[in-house]
């Protein structure tokens, strides 16, 4: 099972579909049950919910399993009936899909526990998750540079540990009604679960402690990916810092 996690408005159902369009779709056999259906795609067999009908996330997700699917994706888990239908789909060996709301993907591992899923359940089924907001991207027809504050400076610096001395802004122009931002991209941070990841969750480690891990293990928060899109000129540091706070 991948799952990812964001705000509405944060773009998981995009990354869900584009991930399902990346897969060969002549040769598995990939069902998705929605609420609603936001795209049509040729070569997948895609399932309304509709409640007044019967037909739930778990419901349908249930009847999908009938059809010897490869691949599902289910539009959202929202309680713990959809999540233990998931993961039990994803314990006979089909990939699952779907978005959850937390704050960050470390934080999915706890929102799964508060949906009464065991520990051991996750750690057998749960092979990463993305995180992800979307931010803003700085004009490209009015972008200049200019020498970054102090606290701009000091917040790069915590997550990229070097010191920038030029950033960008749009100073705002006929092409971006003047705001200075035309068009948006992602930020993302992706948990990989390592078997060390899968043991601290098991002995039911802090939500601090498994986070530290996975860093030390290559992880990059949304947090650092937003910082260096900031250093690169694609955002600016006042738009990260307004879409992801700091987590600690």
């Amino acid at each position: 099972m991948i799952l990812v996690s964001g705000p509405t408005g944060s773009g998981k159902t995009t990354t869900l579909y584009a991930s399902i369009n990346g897969l060969d779709r002549n040769e598995r056999n990939i069902m998705t049950i929605e609420d609603p259906i936001e795209y049509r795609f040729m070569d997948i067999n895609q399932t309304q919910a509709n409640p007044k009908a019967g037909i739930t996330f778990a419901t349908g997700l249930r009847a999908i399993m009938r059809h010897d699917p490869d691949v599902i994706l289910v539009g959202e888990i929202r309680d713990s009936e959809t999540v233990t239908a998931a993961i039990q789909s994803a314990l006979t060996g089909h990939l699952v899909l779907s978005s959850i709301h937390a704050n960050d993907a470390v934080g999915v591992l706890f929102r799964l526990m508060d949906l009464n899923v065991e520990p051991a359940s996750i750690s057998s089924t749960l092979i990463g998750v993305v995180a992800q907001r979307m931010i803003r991207r700085i004009c490209t027809n009015c972008r200049t540079p200019y020498k970054p504050s102090e606290d701009e400076q000091e917040d790069v610096y915590r997550e990229l540990k070097e010191r920038i001395n030029t950033f960008y802004r749009g100073s705002g122009c006929n092409l971006c009604a003047n705001t200075g931002y035309r068009g948006r991209t992602g930020i993302f941070e992706f948990l990989v679960m390592s078997e060390t990841i899968r043991n601290l969750l098991r002995c039911r480690a802090s939500a601090s402690e498994i986070r530290a891990q996975a860093i030390n293990e290559g992880m990059m928060t949304m947090r650092q990916d937003g910082m260096l899109k900031a250093k690169q000129g694609v955002t600016s540091v006042s738009e990260v810092a307004r879409n992801v706070f700091a987590i600690t």
